[in-house]
C-alpha cells in the first residue's frame, strides 16, 4: 500500500511539472471580474463590451463576466451583495447607502453632463410641462437609479409630485408609447431614437437644465478597494481603453453602438458624437462636481447622505492598449 501511495505521488507530480512546462511564457492566470451594467442600450454596457471585443480585460489578466441589469439599482445592489465587482452607479445612491453602512465608493467618474437624458411624453399627449405631471405615472428603470434621481429633481422644480413607477431600461419606451406611463425618463440612445422618430416629445432635456454635476461613475465596494485594489484598477484600465479605442476608431465605435443597441447608424454617430466623445477619459473627480450632485438631489428631497468626500476616490486608471 505505501509503495502504491509513493508511485501514485510520483506520478501525479510529474504530470504537473510535465503541465507546468507547456504553460506558454508570460502567460498567468485569469481572474474573473463581473462587469454590472444597469440596461443593454446605455454606453457602460457598450465600453463592457468593447473591452472584452478587443481583448482589454484579458490584457490585464482578467476574464470578464457581464451582466444586464434591469437599472441602476439593480446593479448598485449586486454590487454591494458581491455578485458585481464593478457597475455604474449614481452618485445619491452611494451618498445614502454609506449612511446605512452599505460602503462603495465611486472610482471612475462618468462625466458631469446628461447627455441624450430627457423627461419625454407620447408626441400626442396633451401634457405641455412637467407641472402637468403631478400625481401621474411617470416611469424610471429602478428606484435609486439615474432615471429616479432625475425624475426626482424634475418634480422638485415642477413643484409636482410624480408616481415615480419602475419599469426596467427595456419598459421605458413601450410603456410610454401604449399609455401605462404619462411621461419616462428616457436615457441615451434611445432619447435620439424615439424623439427623431417622432414618437416622443422632450419636456425637459437635462443636458442643458441642469448645472454640471457628476452623472455617476464605476463604483466598487469599499471592502474591494482596501483588499483588492490592484484588481479593480486593472478592470478600470480596460473599461477607459475601450473608450480610448473607441475614440480612435469612429467607424468601428459608430457601428458598434448601431448593433448593441439596434439603432440606424446615423441614431448611432449621434449617440458617438454627442455621449461617447463627452465621457470622461481618465475617470478623474472633483469634489465639486461631487458636492453639486448632492446638492441638486437634496434640493429634490433625497435626506442623510454622506459626506461628499466619502462617496468618490481618485485611483491612477492607465487606459489599456489593444
Amino acid at each position: 500500500m505505501a509503495t502504491t501511495l509513493v508511485v501514485r505521488l510520483v506520478v501525479t507530480t510529474m504530470i504537473a511539472l510535465g503541465a507546468l512546462a507547456w504553460w506558454p511564457a508570460g502567460v498567468t492566470a485569469q481572474e474573473t471580474i463581473r462587469i454590472g451594467c444597469p440596461t443593454k442600450t446605455y454606453f457602460p454596457t457598450i465600453l463592457a463590451t468593447v473591452a472584452k471585443e478587443k481583448g482589454l480585460f484579458e490584457k490585464e489578466g482578467l476574464r470578464p463576466e457581464i451582466t444586464i441589469y434591469r437599472g441602476g439599482g439593480e446593479t448598485f445592489e449586486a454590487i454591494a451583495a458581491n455578485s458585481a465587482d464593478l457597475g455604474p452607479v449614481a452618485v445619491p445612491l452611494v451618498a445614502t447607502s454609506r449612511k446605512r453602512g452599505v460602503l462603495t465608493k465611486i472610482v471612475g467618474g462618468n462625466g458631469d453632463e446628461w447627455s441624450g437624458w430627457i423627461l419625454g411624453v407620447k408626441t400626442g399627449s396633451a401634457i405641455k410641462s412637467a407641472k402637468e405631471l403631478d400625481g401621474k405615472k411617470v416611469g424610471i428603470t429602478s428606484a435609486g437609479s439615474g432615471t429616479d434621481t432625475l425624475a426626482l429633481w424634475a418634480q422638485s422644480e415642477a413643484r409636482a409630485t410624480f408616481q415615480r413607477v419602475g419599469v426596467g431600461g427595456g419598459g421605458l419606451v413601450p410603456n410610454l408609447l401604449n399609455d401605462n406611463l404619462a411621461a419616462a425618463v428616457i436615457y441615451s440612445p434611445l432619447s435620439y431614437q424615439v424623439v427623431s422618430e417622432g414618437k416622443v416629445r422632450v419636456l425637459i432635456d437635462f443636458a442643458t437644465a441642469m448645472p454640471p454635476n457628476l452623472i455617476g461613475g464605476w463604483a466598487a465596494t469599499e471592502k474591494n478597494l482596501n483588499e483588492r485594489r490592484p484588481f479593480i484598477l486593472k478592470g478600470l484600465n480596460a473599461l477607459y481603453g475601450a473608450l480610448e479605442y473607441m475614440r480612435n476608431n469612429p467607424d468601428y465605435a459608430i457601428k458598434t453602438i448601431a448593433s448593441n443597441n439596434e439603432l440606424p447608424m446615423e441614431i448611432a454617430k449621434m449617440e458617438y458624437e454627442k455621449t461617447f466623445l463627452r465621457l470622461s477619459r481618465d475617470g478623474k473627480i472633483t469634489q465639486a462636481s461631487v458636492e453639486k450632485a448632492m446638492e441638486l438631489a437634496a434640493a429634490s428631497g433625497v435626506k442623510d447622505m454622506a459626506p461628499a468626500a466619502e462617496v468618490f476616490m481618485n485611483v491612477p486608471i492607465t487606459p489599456t492598449k489593444p
